[in-house]
């Protein structure tokens, strides 16, 4: 199977890509942000003590700071998008990462290095939002919940390894050294779009990048009960990923002593999610993205109540939470794609600015849920543990309203 572009004119000396590829590239542009936090994540320690943060859970900011600058950078991603094409934004989000890049190899305090990251976040915004609107530009219903899931499957593997990445630099230079990496990292990426993406928004689909333009896809999105429903519940539950990603390098390495096998313990359970996102694209098929994305979140609820039982009787062991936290990103993996798909499918129409409100209020949602919970770090497992099954049940019962008062629009022309 070939993806063809739908390029105003396209390079005849360019072959068109293959799904595979496509499918590669789209997976490759997402993990810019998996590798910018889960690379990073075993040096959180070093430089608290480099940078002489008092405070270990002031350190999380250096997570949060990303996501933030990412929430914020979708709503002129999207829009943006839809008015120039995918391709620009593209070009513009990688070069505005490079230059937070810079800022925080540069930095010699948190603070400093807190703004670097922020402005990581924005340039992220771009491959993040081309990426989702490039599989809606060329994907409908299950089809798109299956390439979505071999994209997710593929973009876990940057998780699963890049923590390791970041430990193994450890081991030959500083912390400034992953701050090489992304560069490196991000100029490839760069040199890959422009020799073989050709752009999948033709100009006649194109929306002038205008206030009415802007407050249409904003209607079109807030008056849908089931995408804002869709929307809110991803932002609870990827907050409570947020919110265990901000802590794991305290849970893992200080509260059970891992050391440097903390990169080992955190891609175990990043390879879990991914092996789920391969079984959610063949799956989704046949059972529909409704029922399992409800047998997920019910999953996550009784496994949260149990692990929280156990912890107020007995002594919590590391593998006990590997059990509890295998159930967890299994289940996520079953979530991922299925959740975006179902928000973006009635959203065609307004693919750019769909995909920045709803990435952008599910970003900033999860964000406070994140940071919120990875704040109340208390030494034990227990706020973690608390946070998803409160997220997990309120977003079973969006689902639910979601469903309830799912009613796909027609495409029509914006204003």
């Amino acid at each position: 199977m070939t993806v063809y572009s739908a390029s105003d004119s396209s390079s005849p000396n360019k072959s068109p890509l293959s799904a595979m590829e496509f499918t590669f590239l789209t997976a490759t542009l997402m993990s810019i942000v998996a590798i910018s936090i889960d690379a990073l994540l075993p040096a959180l320690g070093v430089i608290s003590q480099d940078l002489a943060v008092e405070d270990a859970n002031r350190t999380q900011l250096i997570i949060s700071m990303l996501f933030l600058g990412m929430s914020l950078g979708q709503l002129i991603c999207g829009p943006l998008s839809d008015s120039t094409g995918r391709k620009p934004i593209l070009y513009a989000g990688i070069l505005i990462y490079l230059m937070g890049t810079v800022m925080c190899f540069m930095a010699t305090d948190l603070n400093d290095l807190l703004i670097g990251r922020f402005i990581q976040g924005l340039g992220v915004a771009g491959p993040y939002i081309s990426a989702i609107s490039l599989v809606r530009d060329q994907y409908k219903g299950n089809d798109m919940a299956k390439i979505m899931s071999l994209v997710m499957m593929i973009f876990i593997l940057v998780p699963a390894i890049a923590p390791s990445i970041g430990q193994a630099i450890l081991l030959f230079t500083n912390w400034h050294g992953i701050f090489v990496l992304y560069l490196i990292y991000a100029c490839l990426i760069l040199i890959w779009i422009y020799i073989r993406l050709d752009e999948t928004l033709p100009k006649a689909k194109r929306i002038p990048f205008t206030k009415d333009g802007f407050s249409f896809g904003f209607k079109e999105v807030v008056t849908n009960k089931s995408v804002i429903s869709l929307t809110l519940s991803m932002g609870l539950i990827f907050g409570c990923l947020i919110g265990y990603i901000n802590s794991s390098q305290q849970i893992f390495q200080e509260q059970f002593h891992t050391g440097k096998l903390f990169s080992v313990y955190f891609g175990v359970l990043a390879l879990l999610l991914g092996i789920a996102s391969l079984m959610n694209s063949k799956l989704v098929q046949r059972l529909g993205m409704h029922l399992i994305t409800t047998r997920a979140f019910s999953a996550l609820i009784v496994s949260s109540l149990v692990f929280l039982i156990i912890q107020l009787y007995v002594e919590v062991h590391l593998w006990m939470f590997m059990l509890y936290a295998g159930s967890l990103f299994f289940s996520f993996g079953l979530l991922f794609g299925n959740l975006n798909a179902m928000a973006m499918e009635p959203m065609g129409h307004v693919a750019g600015i769909a995909s920045a409100i709803i990435g952008a209020t599910s970003s900033i949602l999860s964000l406070t849920v994140g940071t919120i919970i990875g704040q109340l770090y208390n030494g034990t497992t227990l706020p973690i543990t608390i946070g998803f099954f409160i997220m997990s049940s309120l977003a079973l019962g969006l689902l639910f309203y979601a469903e309830k008062h799912k009613a796909p629009r027609p495409d029509t022309t914006i204003p």
